[in-house]
């Protein structure tokens, strides 16, 4: 009898509420892998942060260069680039008269917005070239350092 009272006690409602009262995770053992995962955040956020500040102006870059071949492209079927008038809109919308016109050279309007929500900015005749493009960077105003300075072509 004794050995199926030692049975009986091995699979008992007792002993099965112990073995599943010691499953899982302590507070301590909770609080060590939270303090871990708070320490990794605080060393990799900036460094990400950093990197995300410096793709808007790597952004801009690619933009403006991406409405220089617009230009191009405007230059070859017009024989002239859009007049500072016009703007940067003459590369979406047709000018009046101008059956050369083989546009949009852009396909969307939102081409001609900087990262910061800020229209790019047109000159014509440019600062040494045929045109300037250019964003003022994230404060809309000119000069400024990382990423408050101005993109241009």
């Amino acid at each position: 009898m004794t050995l199926l009272r030692r049975l009986a006690d091995l699979f008992s409602d007792r002993r099965i509420r112990r073995i599943q009262c010691t499953a899982g995770f302590t507070l301590l053992e909770l609080l060590v892998v939270l303090a871990i995962l708070a320490l990794l955040a605080g060393l990799v956020a900036p460094r990400v942060l950093n990197q995300l500040a410096g793709a808007k102006s790597d952004t801009a870059k690619i933009q403006i260069n991406n409405i220089e071949t617009a230009l191009d492209l405007y230059r070859l079927d017009m024989g002239h680039y859009p007049a500072q008038s016009e703007g940067l809109d003459g590369l979406i919308l047709a000018p009046a008269d101008t059956p050369q016109w083989r546009g949009p050279y852009l396909s969307k309007k939102e081409g001609l917005v900087d990262p910061w929500g800020a229209p790019y900015g047109y000159r014509v005749p440019g600062e040494g070239r045929e045109f300037d493009i250019y964003s003022l960077g994230a404060d809309k105003a000119e000069g400024g350092e990382g990423e408050n300075r101005d993109v241009t072509n």
